[in-house]
């Protein structure tokens, strides 16, 4: 459970930093050729690659969550037990009514 929530961490500390970096590149022009364009073109391309990057991180994060193997997270054998009978032998309250039992009947 603990490497669950460790990748959860740093998927969301990634789709955090990611867009940042990026708008902070952007605006600080750290990117070569984003001096040559206008300020308009600037933001709108710093957003979209910001919002773009986000979606990468997020696939990312569901390729890792499928390749989570299956088989090593296994039930307590004690509560399947505990569950199949309870489902066999309904506890004395929760037993029909004697009314509702001749209802059923006629």
């Amino acid at each position: 459970m603990a490497g669950v929530i460790e990748k959860f961490f740093i998927a969301s500390m990634f789709m955090w930093i990611v867009p940042v970096a990026i708008l902070y590149g952007f605006n600080h022009n750290l990117f070569p050729g984003v001096t040559d364009l206008s300020s308009y073109s600037t933001t709108l391309l710093s957003g979209f690659l910001a919002v773009i990057s986000v979606n990468i991180v997020i696939a990312f994060y569901i390729c890792m969550a499928m390749k989570e193997p299956t088989d090593k997270h296994e039930p307590d054998p004690s509560f399947l037990a505990e569950a199949k009978a309870s489902i066999r032998h309904p506890l004395p309250n929760e037993a029909e009514d004697p009314s509702e039992r001749r209802e059923k009947e006629e």
